[in-house]
């Protein structure tokens, strides 16, 4: 038999049971949502930093591909500027080919010498729709062969530059060595076992020099040397200025040697060579002994082997051409032969491409 007080406990009790159990089971739910929306919050960040980084792919996609249309767009550029600096330079080679023809049929229509104001060796400029080109004309007989030199003047040559007198033993017995046909080398010169020996290895001629630039292959010539430098304020004198593998003759003409030809040949100072370049364009009428006694020599002199006094017959043109504003240009070179009585030219030698100083 119950009694009243203990029902009412027992209902009190049963309430703050099921009382306790929502809560719990509130809790619960609350700590579910809790967990569900920190999983939530972190798939989002993943989501934030996954859409970052492709982001930051397509932006590095994007500029890669700018600079390489950027990069492709300067090239195309470049190469048309030099096309048309290409095509300039060939139209001034043309160009001098026909000043060259029309200074011989006047020759033939006046019967007076040949004018050698063509061959003074400056460049002359002239424009040519949005272009311009300058060219030159060089006589390859104004410079010293290179394969018909012998040992004697190279040596004197080589003094003359001011190399010193180790250096210019080993640069005349190596040229020498280059150009025979056995493989012997001389005292201080080189053949097939020193080239070998270098890295790359190549082999020595034993024949002509094919260019002039064929120098750099041989022992002792550095590009100081052949291309020329600059030394305590004072400029050395390159050999690239002074040989040539295109002359006719194994000696100088002297109505178009440069002051620098001149200067390695005589070994006068090149102030005095220059002024005598000067003093040559002056005189309308001139023979060898009129342009000997201006060096200062007598007519028995022993230089006087060393130059003859020729119409130039094999002429190097030199072109250089290139847009108006463009930094880019372009430079080639031909080597003819006049035929004919001065009535045409023979192409003998055609680089397509020269570099160096104007």
């Amino acid at each position: 038999m119950g009694l009243p007080g203990d029902d009412e406990r027992v209902i009190a009790m049963t309430a703050i049971s099921n009382l306790k159990s929502q809560i719990s089971d509130c809790g619960f739910r609350n700590s579910k949502l809790e967990t569900r929306n920190s999983k939530l919050s972190d798939d989002r960040g993943v989501a934030l930093v996954f859409v970052l980084w492709i982001f930051i792919f397509l932006f590095v996609v994007a500029f890669d591909f700018a600079a390489s249309v950027r990069e492709e767009g300067m090239a195309a550029y470049r190469f048309t500027e030099e096309s048309e600096g290409y095509y300039l330079a060939v139209a001034g080679f043309e160009q001098a080919i026909y000043d060259l023809l029309q200074q011989g049929l006047q020759q033939r229509q006046t019967g007076g010498p040949q004018s050698t104001d063509l061959f003074d060796g400056s460049w002359r400029e002239k424009s040519l729709g949005q272009g311009l080109y300058r060219v030159r004309l060089l006589d390859e007989a104004g410079r010293v062969s290179l394969n018909r030199a012998d040992e004697e003047t190279l040596g004197r040559i080589f003094t003359n530059l001011g190399v010193e007198e180790s250096r210019r033993t080993v640069l005349v017995d190596s040229i020498m060595d280059w150009r025979d046909e056995d493989n012997l080398h001389r005292l201080n010169g080189a053949e097939d076992d020193y080239y070998l020996s270098l890295s790359p290895p190549y082999t020595a001629r034993n024949g002509p020099f094919d260019s002039v630039e064929d120098l750099l292959w041989v022992r002792g010539v550095t590009p100081e040397l052949f291309y020329g430098a600059e030394e305590d304020g004072l400029v050395r004198i390159g050999f690239k200025e002074i040989f040539t593998v295109d002359s006719p003759l194994d000696r100088i003409n002297l109505r178009t040697a440069s002051a620098e030809v001149i200067h390695a040949l005589t070994g006068l100072p090149l102030e005095k060579s220059r002024a005598f370049v000067e003093e040559r364009k002056r005189l309308s009428e001139k023979t060898l002994a009129d342009l000997l006694r201006l060096l200062g020599f007598a007519a028995g002199d022993a230089a006087m082997r060393q130059f003859v006094f020729l119409n130039p017959s094999v002429i190097a043109v030199e072109s250089v051409g290139a847009q108006s504003e463009s930094s880019s240009r372009r430079r080639v070179r031909g080597v003819v032969r006049v035929v004919g009585g001065n009535r045409g030219v023979e192409l003998i030698r055609w680089v397509d491409r020269v570099y160096g100083k104007d």
